[in-house]
């Protein structure tokens, strides 16, 4: 194998769709995620990230409103629509959903591929009155083995617990993929990146993973959001974004995901996963995925 073949085996061009979805329009909402989607594919994006929920929108009124936009992953309309865009294009797609399983929902991530489903993430950690609506996610942290490379997914608040980017970091993930509908934080300065995109950066370094969060923008009955999507490298810094806090855009970065792996060694003598001393703090933070991806 030459060099150059080894140093750009993992080389894509990954893409965040930062829109407004709007809640009730699901057929609308689904159309015009389809839309971006294609527009990012015309650029060049083999991986593409969309925000939470954005099929059915996010700030529901009542329970029959939330089961009635919800659908079954992945014989529901959004997740075909999604897979023939794929398909089509040669995609792999990581997209927020509502699902419904049975009598429970579930606020939910799924990532399609060429061939159609690959699997499924469902919100661990709840935010707010979506308490109302869910239940707790169920199928942990998967990460997803795929011809790109292997992509680990969650969504919004769970962002802000380190296990969920370390859980993915563990088994393996190339880069964590984040749906989102991140909220104005108390105390943020109006000249200061969003909380969201300091957590990410910080994620990204400390776990040496790629991250691409696609947040929502706009307001729906009375909700902000902040947009600001992002995408950064492995090292934490950013090589997408931050998109703006307020308008509909897709923001791109080239990456070549093995090196998430390949320079995970900071020096010497220092990895950022191998350095774990399970020994000290093992008893307080519960049993970790078993080590295999150092």
């Amino acid at each position: 194998m030459s060099q150059r073949k080894t140093r750009d085996e993992a080389s894509i061009k990954i893409a965040c769709v930062q829109m407004a979805p709007v809640v009730g329009h699901k057929d609308d909402n689904v159309r015009r995620s389809l839309g971006m989607i294609e527009e990012a594919a015309g650029n060049g994006a083999r991986l593409i990230v969309l925000p939470e929920l954005c099929n059915s929108g996010y700030v529901f009124e009542t329970r029959d409103e939330a089961f009635a936009l919800a659908e079954k992953v992945p014989d529901g309309p959004t997740c075909r629509a999604w897979s023939e865009v794929a398909s089509k294009h040669g995609l792999h797609i990581v997209a927020g959903i509502n699902e419904r399983d049975g009598e429970a929902l579930y606020n939910s991530s799924v990532v399609i591929g060429p061939h159609g489903h690959v699997g499924t993430f469902r919100k661990v950690h709840l935010w707010n009155e979506e308490n109302l609506f869910f239940e707790p996610g169920n199928l942990g942290f998967p990460v997803f083995k795929t011809p790109i490379g292997r992509i680990g997914t969650f969504i919004c608040y769970d962002g802000w617990f380190p296990e969920s980017y370390r859980l993915c970091a563990l088994q393996g993930a190339d880069i964590v993929c984040i749906p989102t509908n991140w909220v104005p934080i108390p105390g943020q300065d109006k000249d200061r990146e969003a909380m969201a995109n300091i957590l990410v950066m910080a994620a990204a370094h400390s776990n040496s993973v790629f991250v691409a969060a696609a947040d929502r923008v706009g307001t729906e009955r009375g909700q902000p959001f902040v947009g600001q999507s992002l995408i950064t490298s492995y090292t934490g810094w950013p090589i997408g974004g931050p998109a703006s806090a307020d308008k509909e855009e897709i923001i791109y970065a080239e990456a070549n995901l093995a090196d998430a792996r390949r320079k995970r060694n900071w020096n010497e003598y220092n990895q950022v996963l191998r350095d774990r001393r399970s020994d000290v703090y093992n008893e307080m933070l519960g049993s970790d995925v078993s080590p295999g991806w150092y």
